[in-house]
């Protein structure tokens, strides 16, 4: 009986107003934009970025973006610095090495490219066409995300 009761409580703390942000994968997005038309989040970051790690551990964090991303839109968590192909919009885009064990990916480039430079963290918005509508790179508050996304959804 306590077995059961501490189940039933367990599973009411861990159900209750706890959402976690689904990601999905660039290789996932054709199959889902055939099933239902959203626009594309994508979160460019890296693991030695500060504003990139204070972003994922607070405005990610936040209820009711994880909810509005959930249910919205397509959300893409993608490190920068990943080194496997991906195969996104037709196009096979790869790692570029450009020292001993740095480098950053070409999707990342091609996404996140904002006047000749990448600065992370980056918010790339796409459409359901897979074309880029809206970039913005720097660090976004919960209050700031909010905002940008009411923006978007316009």
């Amino acid at each position: 009986m306590k077995k059961l009761i501490l189940l039933i409580i367990f599973l009411g703390i861990t159900s209750t107003g706890f959402c976690q942000l689904k990601s999905k994968s660039f290789e996932a997005i054709d199959s889902l934009q055939q099933i239902q038309k959203k626009k594309i989040i994508v979160f460019i970051h890296t693991d030695w970025c500060q504003f990139c790690q204070r972003m994922k551990n607070t405005t990610f964090k936040n209820q009711e973006i994880i909810e509005k991303l959930n249910s919205d839109f397509y959300f893409i968590d993608f490190n920068a610095e990943e080194k496997r192909d991906i195969k996104f919009n037709n196009q096979t885009f790869k790692y570029k090495p450009s020292g001993n064990n740095v480098g950053v990916h070409e999707l990342a480039l091609e996404l996140g490219t904002m006047n000749n430079q990448i600065v992370y963290p980056v918010l790339c918005v796409l459409n359901e066409k897979n074309e880029i509508i809206l970039q913005y790179n720097n660090y976004l508050s919960t209050k700031d995300f909010k905002l940008l996304l009411e923006k978007v959804e316009q």
